[in-house]
């Protein structure tokens, strides 16, 4: 964006809000529920009001806004569309208020502000795990130190599957039903195989085996197998684990040699997606035994 003012804040000033705001009614005097947190946004339709007012009415209209101290000033539109007026800069100056400027329309400007902000300002939390994508759903693995989560990432890199982060995920909460997770930049694209050291996936396997970001759809806790422990066998049962708020679908995949775990999670990726279009196998062969039985106990009958 082109900077019509700056303001001496301008590298300190605080955007702690996604929320924008068209000034609409405050143009008027109204500033009832008014968020002085929001960016304000003045496109043609505020400017082509300003218009019919005096410049001492204009001055006013800006001192009294500025006066709440937003964070900026965005003018939408060319400087055809929406000049900039000067008893709007003159007010910026003397309550020292940022001025900016872009060419694009409006709505279009404010929908992808949102968005980049709705990434930006989200709650966030690092979790030791992988990330990886499968069949286009974001596969969470957890587990402790050494339990195979980088080898299981490893083979499904081979198969064609793409490697998010390793080690450390960054969460981010962008909606209410969404997480997405990234790596740190630092460690972006690398993954530590023990026996090997750190592995260069990008360079390795090419560009396509790597991804910036993906939304978590499944959390796959992966652990040693105990053979005292009885493990979910029908899969009737959705459990979930809560991460920044969110529950997130969750499965306890036990480890142990000659269990192919690369194939394990493409399974469970594919069957996640079932579950989310409405279809759960678990349940539909719980069906087919009750009328099974029950066709079975009519004929005894």
């Amino acid at each position: 964006m082109e900077v019509v003012h700056r303001a001496e804040d301008f590298d300190t000033i605080r955007v702690e809000t996604a929320e924008l705001n068209r000034p609409g009614l405050q143009l008027v005097g109204f500033y009832d529920y008014f968020s002085p947190a929001r960016l304000q946004i003045l496109g043609m339709v505020e400017t082509t009001f300003l218009k019919t007012l005096s410049a001492t009415a204009r001055k006013e209209v800006f001192t009294r806004l500025f006066a709440t101290k937003i964070p900026a000033l965005i003018l939408c539109r060319d400087e055809a569309s929406v000049p900039v007026c000067p008893e709007c800069v003159e007010a910026a100056v003397e309550q020292g208020i940022t001025i900016l400027r872009t060419d694009r329309e409006t709505s279009d400007f404010m929908a992808a502000c949102i968005a980049f902000l709705n990434i930006e300002l989200a709650p966030r939390m690092t979790r030791h795990g992988v990330l990886v994508e499968v069949y286009g759903e974001g596969i969470l693995l957890f587990g402790e130190s050494g339990v195979g989560k980088s080898e299981a990432a490893i083979e499904l890199v081979k198969r064609g599957h793409r490697l998010i982060a390793d080690d450390a995920v960054e969460l981010r909460r962008t909606s209410d039903t969404a997480l997405v997770g990234t790596a740190p930049e630092s460690i972006r694209h690398y993954i530590e195989l023990r026996g090997l050291g750190i592995i260069d996936v990008r360079r390795l396997f090419g560009i396509g085996a790597v991804k910036i970001s993906e939304k978590v759809d499944l959390v796959i806790q992966l652990e040693i197998w105990k053979d005292d422990t009885v493990y979910d066998r029908l899969g009737i049962d959705q459990n979930t684990m809560e991460l920044l708020g969110i529950n997130v679908p969750c499965l306890t995949v036990p480890v142990r040699p000659g269990r192919n775990l690369a194939a394990i999670i493409e399974v469970a990726a594919m069957n996640n997606r079932q579950k989310r279009m409405g279809y759960n196998s678990a349940i539909e062969f719980t069906k087919q035994l009750n009328q099974y039985f029950e066709a079975n106990a009519a004929s005894l009958d």
